[in-house]
């Protein structure tokens, strides 16, 4: 998809959208090509385990945070 078109249905400027496309870009999440003028976007698939991964790590911090709270908490009991 052109990322002008990408851009239509969003309230922020052609120049916002190429901005998260970058950071998408840089995590593997998104392919960018230029033709011409236009730059078109899609999906990159290979990018998502990683992005998986990271999900999975953050989230098993954050149990264990949480964990640790209750366990806290339980003692002012």
């Amino acid at each position: 998809m052109s990322v002008s078109r990408l851009a239509e249905p969003l309230d922020i400027t052609l120049t916002a959208v190429g901005q998260h496309l970058k950071v998408l870009k840089k995590g593997s999440l998104v392919k960018t090509q230029k033709s011409g003028r236009v730059r078109s976007c899609s999906l990159d698939p290979s990018g998502f385990s990683l992005l998986q991964l990271w999900v999975a790590e953050q989230s098993s911090a954050l149990e264990k945070k949480l964990d640790r709270l209750g366990e806290i908490l339980d003692e002012e009991d």
